[in-house]
């Protein structure tokens, strides 16, 4: 491998803020700095919840700016969500927010062509009401020549040259996680078109060079490239988990909370599905076995709700609170809409006969001992439908930042949590650029790289276990 320092733009976009982030990385030695951040305001219009795509893009042009040359660029972004284009390439309507309201009642229609049994044996993938298979059966195609999911589009107006990347990609529900590529069989059934997709790219591959324009408006000296990276933010923030060897969990923790193993083979069983665990592809072959929890969503949406007070002082008060005197189902679709989110959990807990919380640091500890909850159940459940032992708990991306959260996952799972690092997303990206170029020899290498040089927190069991069983219990009897 060659011994220089290289620079790396990694474009992490999540669903509520953008970053650019610029990671430089030698043979022993990986920094991450942030060059600008900017906000992602989804945009209510008529038809429906709208991302502001065009805003984005301008984040992305004022983020490369910042980060002065670089040797390559990568982009990752949330899943399921995609432009559509004409047979010009031209952008024919702001993309739709996963959250909105068009898939309702889509899904049993799906169902009715091809049963929920049969379409999770092909996909295996998680039943979520937003998938983009529900998506495509909800859109209207007219007019519309190709379809590119939401990093695949930035990409595309950086180069002009237009992929789909897998892991993103395998969250569609029309990929074979067996084979890797589009199962054929499901689409037709459902009528719909694979050739709206372009060539399914592989995470490392090149992606094109930044366009004359693109280099104009952002200062940057050419030929730069664009490099595929896990495009998919999750799959970049697993290969970013810290592990030595397999026996580990993780969760993946922001605006969701994503929680798992990484295996070699999907587990596709009746029992899986029942569980709603999904099948995402990640690098290497891998499988990301993992369940989709609301993650702190929930606690964001309150905050908004209270006028956005400090988080810091919230969460002390928190603490102080007793522990898991009320949990919610963090899972449950009826916290997946915006709005009202204190009042849903109090209605939620009442209808289960638990005591409502009152005050914002009472909501925030139901919430935070809901989530640890839930990451216990997933963890457990994962580790039985997929007979993987699990030693220890990674926990990355921003909830790494609650102190509280981590140490109650630890309490809940009864094994250690390592916590870190927060920007796992970009970490990933930036790795996977520097291994297509040479400085990281494997997703070994990159996750042995970053447990020498990423600040990193162990937070050790505490309490009597029976309390978590109880809790969980209760819910599941409520």
């Amino acid at each position: 491998m060659s011994g220089s320092v290289k620079s790396y733009a990694a474009v992490d976009l999540g669903a509520s803020s953008g970053r650019v982030m610029v990671g430089r990385v030698g043979p022993d030695s990986l920094a991450l700095t942030e060059a600008h951040r900017f906000v992602n305001r989804p945009v209510r219009l008529p038809e429906g919840l709208r991302w502001d795509i065009l805003s984005l893009y301008g984040g992305v042009l004022d983020g490369l700016r910042a980060a002065g040359q670089v040797d390559s660029v990568g982009i990752d972004s949330w899943a399921v969500d995609y432009g559509l284009l004409d047979a010009d390439g031209r952008l024919l309507g702001n993309p739709v927010h996963y959250r909105d309201s068009r898939t309702e009642g889509v899904a049993e229609k799906v169902w009715a062509t091809v049963p929920a049994p049969e379409l999770y044996a092909a996909t295996g993938l998680q039943y979520a009401p937003f998938n983009t298979l529900y998506q495509l059966v909800a859109d209207q195609l007219a007019g519309a020549e190709r379809l590119l999911l939401v990093p695949d589009l930035l990409t595309y107006w950086l180069t002009g040259e237009q992929g789909t990347e897998l892991t993103n990609a395998s969250t569609t529900q029309l990929i074979d996680p067996r084979t890797r590529g589009w199962s054929y069989d499901i689409a037709s059934r459902l009528g719909i078109d694979l050739e709206l997709f372009a060539p399914l790219r592989q995470p490392g591959d090149p992606a094109g060079m930044l366009r004359p324009e693109v280099l104009e408006e952002t200062g940057l000296r050419g030929p730069v490239p664009v490099t595929a990276v896990g495009s998919h933010d999750t799959a970049s923030a697993v290969a970013a988990v810290p592990a030595s060897g397999e026996r580990f969990a993780y969760i993946c923790t922001g605006t969701w909370s994503l929680a798992g193993l990484e295996l070699d083979a999907p587990v596709l069983t009746e029992e899986s599905r029942a569980a709603n665990f999904t099948n995402e592809l990640g690098l290497d072959g891998t499988v990301r076995y993992l369940r989709n929890i609301m993650g702190l969503w929930l606690l964001q949406e309150c905050v908004r709700a209270w006028g956005d007070p400090d988080l810091g002082e919230l969460l002390l008060e928190a603490a102080k609170v007793p522990a898991l005197r009320s949990v919610v189902d963090a899972g449950d679709a009826r916290f997946l809409a915006p709005g009202r989110m204190p009042e849903r959990i109090a209605e939620a807990c009442r209808a289960s006969g638990q005591p409502v919380p009152e005050t914002p640091a009472e909501v925030t500890r139901c919430i935070l001992d809901s989530l640890a909850l839930a990451h216990r159940k997933a963890v457990e459940e994962a580790h039985r439908l997929a007979d993987h032992p699990v030693d220890v708990v990674h926990v990355v991306g921003g909830g790494t930042r609650n102190a509280l959260l981590c140490q109650l996952t630890a309490d809940a799972c009864g094994l250690p949590v390592v916590a870190g690092p927060t920007e796992a997303a970009a970490l990933g990206n930036v790795l996977v650029q520097a291994r297509a170029h040479g400085l990281v020899s494997d997703l070994a290498g990159g996750r042995a790289l970053l447990t020498r040089t990423q600040p990193l927190t162990r937070y050790e069991p505490q309490g009597d276990p029976a309390r978590w069983r109880e809790a969980q219990a209760r819910l599941a009897g409520s």
